[in-house]
């Protein structure tokens, strides 16, 4: 064990211990290109790290500001419903025991239930010197579940008007397989929004009424003739009272898309079908790819900034070797561990900092690159806050275990280990 003489350290101005001599005796044994060789080896790891993770936020996140956007690769959409075999006396619906086994699956994020009306509906079009009326059907599921996010949504019964969403391809079968044939005009979207139409809503025990309304949007994520969850309570209990809820005979399930492949082995054993949201198509392989890709890009970086801070673990030792009966000596004068470590902790704080710094920088350059090309996606919207976060946290525990190593060197001179 060394022991204190009883000379002190010298102490500066404010009455801190002078640490000087000790970095004048460190610095003799620094060898400069280790350390640039160890600052510029982290800094690659880190960056290839950090700029691997903003890619990957930045391809996952809309830009766009709008409420309905999702992330690109985030989710898909899946609606579910039992094979139909021949005449099917029976409905082909789901138990409750069926849709908590579908809840408890690794790859369901969220199941909605689509809910079926019990009333007869019959809608009208006034286009101008031609009508059109037919018999529709209607369903309903929670709001949470829809991809687009119409203003006038919801249903009030004192001032009654029907919102509906229909399927994208609806319009498209109206527009090019029904209108040109029989000489009808054919509208877009914007203008079938301001079509007025007329919902004549039939019970079964006769009860009838008309109610305006008109089409609030178009999905491409259902096909159906979708209505408020509002409005599908109130009908289903004024022209149908007393007659027991329908079970429903369709899920829509947000579905991971890195498990998809559990979710289609899950369908074939269970004799379920799915209809895909057809915007999201693909998406399922390209973010299990983008995910892969992020991950190996990662993990090498993280093996280069490893093997940097390896060899930086190793220049210390050295350092601390070479200077090993100067240091005894300046323990022997009363400077404590601390106090010999301090120079040098700092010196390694430093260039953590500097390396964290250069990463950033280099993930910012990075993103300027790429982010015009996302933009055309309407992606690159993710916040630089994450990968920012990573490389400070990298550098504060790389530091940290600097300086503890440091220190556990210091110790065993102190103790004659």
């Amino acid at each position: 064990m060394i022991k204190n003489s009883s000379t002190t350290p010298r102490h500066s101005a404010t009455g801190a211990v002078d640490t000087a001599p000790v970095w004048q005796l460190l610095r003799r044994n620094i060898s400069v290109w280790q350390l640039a060789g160890y600052a510029v080896a982290n800094m690659v790891g880190l960056a290839i790290i950090v700029t691997a993770l903003m890619f990957y936020t930045d391809a996952t996140t809309t830009a766009g500001a709008s409420e309905a956007a999702d992330p690109f690769f985030s989710s898909s959409f899946e609606v579910i419903s039992k094979e139909v075999e021949g005449i099917g006396l029976t409905p082909a619906s789901f138990t409750p025991a069926e849709i908590a086994d579908i809840k408890a699956q690794p790859w369901a994020r969220r199941v909605g239930e689509f809910t079926p009306s019990r009333f007869t509906v019959n809608a009208s079009v006034d286009l101008g010197a031609r009508g059109m009326s037919s018999y529709l059907f209607m369903e309903s599921i929670p709001d949470e579940f829809f991809d687009v996010r119409p203003r006038r949504w919801g249903f009030d019964p004192q001032d009654p008007f029907i919102p509906v969403i229909i399927s994208k391809e609806y319009l498209a079968l109206y527009n090019f397989g029904f209108a040109a044939p029989q000489g009808l005009p054919q509208l877009s979207e914007e203008v079938m929004q301001t079509v007025p139409m007329t919902f004549t809503l039939s019970g079964s025990d006769g009860l009838r009424a008309s109610i305006a309304g008109g089409i609030a949007g178009f999905s491409s994520r259902m096909n159906t003739i979708a209505v408020p969850q509002s409005f599908m309570d109130w009908a289903n209990s004024r022209f149908a009272p007393g007659e027991e809820a329908l079970p429903p005979s369709r899920l829509i399930v947000e579905a991971d898309p890195m498990l998809t492949d559990s979710m289609d082995a899950y369908l074939a054993d269970h004799d379920l079908e799915t209809s895909a949201d057809r915007s999201d198509a693909g998406t399922g392989r390209i973010a299990r790819f983008s995910a892969i890709a992020g991950g190996v890009v990662s993990a090498i970086g993280a093996v280069i900034s490893l093997l940097a801070v390896a060899i930086l673990f190793l220049s210390i030792y050295l350092i601390l070797q070479k200077s090993r009966s100067r240091l005894e000596r300046l323990m022997l004068l009363g400077y404590s561990p601390r106090e010999v470590g301090r120079p040098l902790g700092r010196l390694l704080a430093g260039v953590n900092g500097a390396v964290a710094l250069a990463a950033i920088f280099i993930m910012i350059i990075a993103r300027t690159m790429w982010r015009p090309a996302l933009a055309g996606l309407d992606l690159g919207g993710a916040s630089l806050i994450p990968p920012v976060c990573v490389a400070i946290a990298f550098a504060v525990v790389i530091t940290g275990a600097n300086i503890a190593t440091l220190r556990r060197h210091l110790g065993r001179l102190w103790w004659g280990d």
